[in-house]
């Protein structure tokens, strides 16, 4: 029998759109498979984001998971960054937790709170309720359409960047029933739970799956995977309930995409997981992210040359006067080198930051890496 994704990907890659402009800078992608390039392409996790008055105005007025769900508003947003900076890349503007979403679970924006679950599952039991089938070209098309319509619109300036969370980050939202400091409740499933938890990270998994094959047909020219909440679980636990499913992405997508004659770069970012870090670099993923935790030479080195890395700028940094942003960008480059390196923040932009010292970061980038490659 056919393998569930052959199904998904043929309908969708056979009807996928074909006259995208053509792509003038492609930079990132060639950084991330390990290329030489002119300089180090440079992007930021939440480039699009409320540090932006633009962002801002877009947004006034409208419930978030709505402007999730409009594809011209998210092509707007995803654009907006592009035209104040020289960014050599885009991602997407969506969320995480579409996922859960699509399962069927409530997920509202409340201000000042963050994401909120108002009945988040509390036992195995309630895995009952989720939808076991999940037909995620109906529930996540705005995704796609989204997708689509910006690749079109970005006239091929740079690539475009698709994403999702990873199994275990959005397992713990879900139980969670919010952001937490702890993740007591859904480190309680792990522990207490271990089978229900397998079943609900595979769930997961196999929708994460169809959702990154389905953006790929839409459009997106690579593709992130977030495990943002890995740094609450210790190696044991790591190697356990997240690894796995890492993996397992990575490795269906790039099998299905290989049958479609597709080849796109995956990165992996795990937040806080930096004992997992040789583990990561053998996981299927051509670029592993980095937070910035971990020092960018001993990095290169625990990684011995298998992946491209991405990172690590404390996103703090950019509240430091703009000299002082270029010193720490010249030392970060320095310790990372140029080759199979694309350059971000740790984690995502802050509300508060100042549009000017983001583009502060981005020239520095440019310009010592184009400097570093006329000193060779």
């Amino acid at each position: 029998a056919l393998h569930p994704d052959s199904f998904f990907l043929n309908e969708h890659f056979l009807s996928r759109p074909k006259d995208f402009p053509q792509l003038l800078n492609d930079t990132f992608l060639r950084a991330a498979r390990g290329e030489d390039t002119e300089h180090v392409p440079v992007w930021c996790m939440r480039q699009a984001g409320r540090y932006l008055p633009e962002f801002r105005k877009t947004r006034e007025g409208r419930d978030f998971f709505d402007t999730c769900r409009s594809p011209e508003a998210c092509c707007e947003l995803t654009l907006q960054p592009l035209r104040r900076f020289p960014f050599d890349a885009a991602i997407i503007f969506s969320d995480i937790l579409v996922i859960p979403q699509a399962l069927g679970m409530n997920v509202q924006m409340v201000a000042g709170k963050g994401p909120t679950f108002p009945e988040p599952l509390k036992e195995p039991e309630d895995l009952q309720q989720l939808q076991a089938k999940v037909d995620v070209s109906k529930e996540l098309d705005y995704v796609f359409k989204a997708i689509t319509l910006t690749r079109h619109k970005i006239e091929g300036k740079v690539p475009l960047i698709g994403f999702s969370g990873a199994p275990w980050t959005l397992m713990s939202y879900m139980i969670e029933g919010g952001g937490s400091n702890t993740h007591s409740k859904a480190k309680r499933w792990l522990y207490r739970h271990p089978e229900a938890s397998h079943m609900l990270l595979k769930m997961l998994t196999d929708v994460i799956v169809q959702y990154l094959l389905g953006q790929v047909a839409a459009g997106a020219q690579a593709l992130q995977v977030f495990e943002s909440h890995a740094g609450i679980l210790g190696p044991v636990e790591f190697k356990e309930f997240s690894l796995p499913y890492l993996r397992d992405i990575a490795r269906r997508v790039k099998d299905k995409l290989k049958e479609a004659g597709e080849d796109i770069p995956m990165i992996v970012f795990a937040k806080d997981a930096h004992y997992a870090l040789e583990d990561l670099s053998q996981s299927h993923y051509e670029v592993v992210g980095l937070d910035w935790t971990i020092d960018p030479q001993s990095a290169r080195e625990r990684t011995g040359g298998k992946v491209s890395l991405q990172g690590n700028m404390d996103p703090c940094a950019l509240y430091a006067p703009k000299e002082r942003i270029s010193q720490i960008v010249k030392k970060m480059l320095e310790g990372f080198g140029k080759k199979g390196y694309i350059a971000n923040l740790g984690h995502g932009l802050y509300p508060d930051m100042d549009p000017e010292n983001v583009g502060a970061f981005v020239d520095a980038v440019h310009q010592h890496s184009k400097q570093m490659g006329a000193q060779i």
